[in-house]
């Protein structure tokens, strides 16, 4: 097809479209959703946390289900989508995650083998994606314009697509060379950059500030989440980050 750029081994598109057409065709889908959705994964399995994505009006009908805790919305008391609020968790939790963007796009993939990725294991995600096969889709989820549905691309998720291809073996679509692009173009100043942003400044607005610095941990995490069975969990593939 025109946009799916199966001419070429690495792959990457934008979004829930960018999962519908990629997916089928790749041999493994990683997941950028950088704030927060994949770094949250990211920080709460590498504590042997279960967390599952969901999408949907039942979330605690289906946290119920399948005995795990409900993430509560941002500013609230207890485990939301601020990854500050999943440093230090119990031992074997688990737990149910609503995200818009994150858990829709986590649960579009099908069969296709399902990573999140984002800039704290970018190097662990791409080592542990070539061991699928040589097709790889990267997947920046970008955020929502709200209240309207339209995406809004986010510098963020471009990075962290961008450090995850700088890390992958192949041939790259023209939208993969840009991501890449950008990471290399971002280099030593990533972290001043992606504070500067939109998202970031948004956390900052909502009192959720502590979030920028964990985000933009770069490459200290050699935690591979992986989907299975409809939840993410620490892949048994570990690598050094």
């Amino acid at each position: 097809m025109t946009f799916d750029q199966s001419t070429f081994e690495i792959r990457c598109e934008w979004g829930l479209q960018g999962v519908e057409l990629l997916a089928p065709i790749s041999d493994v889908v990683i997941i950028v959703d950088v704030f927060s959705f994949t770094t949250c994964v990211e920080i709460a399995t590498a504590q042997g946390a279960t967390i599952y994505p969901y999408r949907g009006t039942a979330a605690a009908d289906f946290a119920q289900s399948v005995g795990a805790e409900l993430a509560v919305k941002w500013g609230g008391d207890g485990y939301s989508l601020s990854p500050h609020s999943l440093t230090s968790l119990p031992l074997d939790l688990h737990l149910v995650l609503p995200s818009p963007n994150g858990s829709t796009l986590s649960l579009g993939t099908g069969n296709t083998p399902t990573l999140a990725g984002c800039l704290r294991n970018y190097r662990a995600v791409a080592a542990a994606a070539m061991t699928y096969g040589q097709r790889i889709a990267v997947i920046p989820a970008g955020e929502r314009w709200f209240p309207a549905p339209d995406l809004r691309p986010s510098y963020e998720d471009w990075l962290g697509a961008g450090a995850i291809i700088s890390e992958l073996q192949g041939t790259l679509s023209p939208e993969a060379r840009a991501a890449r692009a950008a990471f290399h173009d971002a280099g030593n100043q990533l972290a001043e950059l992606v504070a500067q942003c939109g998202s970031a400044k948004e956390h900052v607005e909502r009192g959720e500030g502590a979030n920028v610095p964990l985000v933009t941990a770069i490459g200290v995490s050699d935690c591979v989440p992986q989907l299975i069975d409809g939840a993410y969990r620490r892949s048994v593939v570990l690598c050094s980050a």
